[in-house]
């Protein structure tokens, strides 16, 4: 048996071949919120939350001007940005709205709640916030168990708005 990966592993960023590297900046920088780290002319950048070098680049090396794979290929599902509260979840949901963006799904987990969407080249996105662990729903053996419910929207926009109240 294989020992499992030391725990304290994580993936440091995402990197998405694109087809318009300023439609995918006014994406991630304009809609969602991410800084700018760096520019390469037209052909790739890379976006951070906080300042880190980046958690998402883009390029349009292989990819300028092209069309998004076609259903039924293989590929990227979706990247999953996890945002550290339920206000600020709540938040991304409002700059999707002010800017037209529809999702294409909204599902509480147990462990998280979820919002799925697209990007300008119809990459899955996933906006996330995770419950504390002790609030995950376990079995009777204690093992995880993670479920999918429609996601209440109208009550994560509540809970955004209250956050925002003075």
């Amino acid at each position: 048996m294989t020992e499992p990966i030391d725990p304290r592993t994580r993936i440091g960023h995402v990197h998405l071949r694109v087809a318009d590297l300023d439609r995918a900046l006014g994406f991630y920088c304009d809609v969602l919120g991410f800084t700018l780290m760096q520019r390469y002319g037209a052909q790739a950048a890379f976006v951070s939350a906080g300042g880190y070098h980046h958690h998402i680049g883009l390029n349009t090396w292989d990819s300028a001007g092209g069309s998004p794979p076609p259903p039924g290929s293989t590929g990227l599902y979706h990247l999953a940005i996890l945002y550290p509260t339920r206000a600020a979840l709540a938040d991304a949901l409002a700059r999707l709205d002010a800017a037209g963006i529809p999702l294409t799904g909204a599902s509480d987990h147990g462990v998280s709640e979820a919002l799925y969407l697209d990007d300008p080249d119809r990459n899955g996105v996933e906006l996330y916030w995770d419950r504390p662990e002790s609030e995950w729903p376990r079995d009777a053996d204690g093992s995880l168990r993670m479920v999918t419910r429609r996601l209440d929207l109208a009550d994560l926009r509540a809970a955004g708005a209250a956050a925002t109240r003075p």
